[in-house]
């Protein structure tokens, strides 16, 4: 097990940034397509075919997804993925031609400092493709991919870079046994630290100090209940793109049960979290790789481990962010280097 949502058969992950701009792209690339569905929590969400995915439609699988900075240009980001996918013959047969299905959200990152004047071509085409070239099992947390140009609040009213984090974890059913993992890029308007301390609040979820193992301070400071949020914030500026997933062989119906319970785990790590600044969404995969003769008994399991697993992930997101953002947004390990 890496700890990372690639320990689910069949999935692996590849990161493109560019640091000139201070913003990336993160790729989930399934080995085959794979069942699919989302739940949206925020209240500005940017998306690219997530009616897909949706349980309404005839689709219902993926052949990736894609998370991306760069806000609405970050949307480009799927062009780059469907092009390596079609080069690779994957996609939905539809006749003679193969549609890659690659739904995609996006976060907000235009305002770090970085240089936006790209011209008339965004970059994040590009960058799609080059995250599905470098797709593996092993990949980096951190300032990294489309965590590279993100940022949390810290404190009233101050900010600290954010990141892409991922966690996992396998649960036993009597002779069976199931993997479940999440990725996240962490860019919220609220806090994922407790007010201006550096525990996270994700603390009694982690595993073997795998963000500082510092647990939740002693008593918790008289502020720590009260919301903040990071300097700057907008509204539509701010998501945390969240996916988690499981080699269960589960439908698209219990999929998007496992989004929303999984989005728990957003509410356990972020505080205040699901706000009309932010866009935060859950994708949810299945690859049906696993044996499981019980899923309807299983699937509460299922759920809350990934609520579990996306609360570990968010904070490992932000605690393995390194150096500072052009604007000067410092990383939680230079404010905290001593904790």
């Amino acid at each position: 097990m890496r700890n990372l949502i690639t320990d689910v058969e069949g999935l692996r992950v590849g990161n493109a940034e560019d640091a000139r701009i201070a913003s990336g792209t993160t790729i989930i690339l399934a080995d085959a397509p794979v069942v699919a569905a989302a739940t949206v929590m925020g209240g500005g969400p940017g998306t690219r075919e997530r009616d897909a995915i949706g349980l309404e439609g005839t689709v219902g699988a993926a052949d990736a997804i894609v998370l991306s900075g760069g806000s609405a240009f970050g949307l480009d980001a799927a062009s780059g993925v469907q092009t390596w996918l079609r080069e690779n013959g994957r996609g939905f047969q539809v006749g003679p031609v193969r549609v890659p299905i690659v739904p995609q959200a996006i976060l907000f990152d235009l305002i770090n400092g970085g240089n936006k004047d790209w011209g008339r071509e965004a970059p994040y085409r590009e960058l799609g493709f080059k995250a599905a070239e470098a797709a593996g099992v092993d990949f980096a947390l951190g300032s990294a991919g489309a965590g590279y140009g993100a940022t949390v609040a810290r404190g009233a009213g101050l900010s600290m870079r954010g990141g892409l984090g991922s966690a996992s974890e396998r649960l036993t059913f009597g002779g069976e046994s199931v993997v479940v993992g999440a990725l996240t890029a962490v860019n919220a308007a609220g806090a994922v630290t407790v007010a201006d301390t550096p525990h996270f609040w994700a603390a009694p979820y982690e595993h073997g100090g795998e963000f500082g193992g510092l647990g939740l301070p002693y008593p918790l400071p008289p502020e720590a209940a009260r919301p903040v949020l990071k300097y700057g914030a907008l509204a539509g500026a701010n998501t945390t793109l969240c996916v988690v997933a499981t080699d269960a062989p589960l439908t698209q119906t219990q999929a998007k049960r496992i989004a929303t319970m999984a989005a728990a785990g957003m509410a356990r790590a972020i505080h205040p979290v699901f706000s009309p600044l932010d866009g935060d969404i859950v994708f949810a995969l299945a690859t049906g790789r696993a044996a499981l003769s019980d899923r309807d008994t299983a699937l509460p399991y299922i759920g809350a481990a990934a609520a579990n697993c996306l609360a570990r992930a968010i904070a490992r997101g932000v605690y393995e962010a390194s150096a500072s953002l052009p604007d000067g947004t410092q990383s939680y390990r230079n404010l905290f280097a001593s904790a």
